[in-house]
């Protein structure tokens, strides 16, 4: 079980504010943050640094971007994709505080 005090640090929130704050989302760049969740998710669940149930739920954040990326590559309008990303920075957000330390162990793996 992971249990990381942390000094209201949200990584995963971090990536999504920069994201948001871009002022072109591109579907290659929102993949590539996908594929990195679900990576380290796996890597994170194999060697028990988080529970199942973490590995589950924190699921949901990379089906999201794997979702906006296509919304991306339909060419849906920016806008819309603005407001799919709010929306998964409010699921981050709960997600962090049921599973404290998720996102700054997920994060922990990102080359500096």
């Amino acid at each position: 079980m992971l249990i990381i005090v942390l000094d209201n640090q949200t990584a995963m929130r971090s990536c999504i504010d920069q994201l948001i704050a871009l002022p072109h989302i591109a579907g290659p760049r929102i993949r590539e943050e996908a594929e990195f969740i679900a990576s380290r998710l796996e890597i994170l669940r194999i060697h028990g640094e988080i529970t199942n149930d973490a590995f589950l739920d924190a699921g949901a954040i990379q089906g999201a971007f794997t979702l906006i990326g296509t919304l991306v590559e339909m060419g849906v309008p920016q806008q819309e994709i603005q407001q799919e990303l709010r929306n998964t920075l409010v699921r981050a957000k709960r997600l962090e505080e049921k599973h404290p330390g998720l996102d700054i162990a997920i994060e922990n793996g990102r080359a500096s």
